[in-house]
């Protein structure tokens, strides 16, 4: 049981949501307010996803994260900034006979350098690194992608610019992945990681597979754990009864009751409220700040 749990808001993802809730946001101002609310409500770390403005899609624009990390920080709301690094290793196929050539139009899929652009530039105190590929969404020809000679070359520079990484773990074989890096020296203590539930074609999220996964965590490590859509509060209980912290958020989940749409901030109170009712203690920045031994930006 872990009685001192932070909260992470992951604030809009990427994913096709943008139709299905008016709550999603889209702009770096919708997304930087989102991120202070759910800030405001309880959450210790927000992570940060951009889109493109005009068409809702997900995006790697460093211009467009500048002005979300340029708000929140203007705001004087004290949070930990967690920048997604997932972008740029979307593969898609082209179809089922006929794989090659792909889908041009719906890949983009770049080098480590360039998947952490925007990282190099703003400084954040931790951002994500997807530790392995993957079929992702449900059918189709998607295939999230994180070669291991990628992920490596990322986990060095991210390393290298002292931001903390949060593992992001989907299967059982992505912690294959990460003890190999903590092996080789491209992690420093502690490893933060993010057990990723629920997600098709990855881990299920019954209780025997997620304690599968815990109990093949490397030692010393500082987790967090969630699950999509309807389990998303649930798991709020069940991270923190694993000995793990919290995430919640718009990426992963529209509602906060059958057909009640919800804001990142309704979110984030009721895994307050959740937490609050299993007498855990909800964690402020400085103190992830201390546990993770973050580095504030320059």
């Amino acid at each position: 049981m872990n009685w001192n749990a932070f909260i992470t808001c992951a604030i809009t993802g990427a994913g096709d949501t943008v139709g299905r809730s008016p709550h999603v946001p889209v702009t770096p101002e919708q997304i930087a307010t989102s991120a202070i609310e759910a800030a405001e409500a309880g959450a210790a770390v927000v992570h940060i996803h951009v889109r493109d403005p005009e068409t809702g899609r997900g995006s790697r624009d460093p211009q467009l994260y500048k002005q979300v990390v340029d708000q929140i920080r203007a705001s004087g709301v004290d949070v930990v900034l967690n920048l997604t690094a997932g972008m740029g290793g979307d593969l898609v196929l082209g179809g089922d006979e006929t794989p090659l050539p792909i889908d041009a139009a719906a890949t983009d899929l770049v080098g480590a350098a360039e998947r952490l652009a925007h990282v190099e530039l703003l400084r954040p105190e931790i951002c994500t690194l997807d530790c392995g590929s993957m079929n992702f969404a449900s059918g189709g020809d998607y295939i999230m992608v994180n070669s291991p000679g990628v992920l490596r070359a990322m986990a060095a520079g991210v390393q290298a610019l002292g931001i903390r990484p949060e593992l992001e773990v989907f299967d059982t074989g992505h912690l294959v992945q990460v003890k190999e890096l903590i092996r080789d020296g491209l992690l420093d203590d502690p490893v933060m990681i993010q057990l990723c539930m629920g997600i098709a074609y990855g881990a299920p999220d019954d209780p025997g597979t997620f304690m599968a996964l815990v109990n093949q965590l490397p030692p010393g490590a500082v987790f967090s754990a969630f699950s999509i859509s309807r389990m998303q509060l649930p798991f709020v209980a069940m991270a923190v009864l694993a000995g793990g912290n919290v995430r919640v958020g718009l990426e992963d989940n529209l509602y906060s009751g059958r057909g009640q749409l919800a804001t990142n901030a309704d979110l984030v109170r009721r895994a307050v409220s959740i937490l609050g009712a299993m007498n855990v203690s909800v964690l402020k920045p400085a103190d992830v700040r201390a546990q993770l031994q973050l580095t504030s930006p320059e």
